[in-house]
């Protein structure tokens, strides 16, 4: 992938990594109940993410089809976050959000196992 997506950008990708290839239109109808988006903004949107090869566009029909996974991005932006915000220190992020409210016994059960398992 050329370069990072936007939030408008992740929103296409969001609807590639829930329901798979599908067509541009597809994208347009679900973006348009779930934020309101007219077509013209959709469309110009993913030709964005084709741009930046995130997406791949096939015929007949304008059927796309995610490039890079969710995992991957998420990873990307992760370390940017950490690098950025916390500069490079993953255990500031880590205790950020810990603090930020009450976890349930099994929340805090849950990240005690993903810890314990990158160990």
């Amino acid at each position: 992938m050329d370069a990072r997506l936007t939030n408008a950008e992740l929103r296409v990708m969001n609807v590639l990594w829930r329901e798979g290839e599908v067509t541009a239109k597809h994208i347009c109808e679900v973006l348009r109940g779930e934020v309101g988006w007219e077509l013209n903004t959709t469309y110009t949107l993913i030709k964005r993410c084709i741009k930046k090869g995130a997406v791949e566009r096939s015929e007949p029909g304008f059927k796309c089809r995610a490039l890079v996974s969710q995992t991957e991005v998420q990873r990307a932006e992760t370390d940017e976050l950490i690098d950025k915000v916390y500069n490079g220190r993953a255990e500031r992020l880590f205790a950020a959000l810990l603090g930020r409210e009450e976890l349930t016994a099994e929340q805090l059960e849950r990240l005690r196992r993903i810890v314990d398992e990158w160990e």
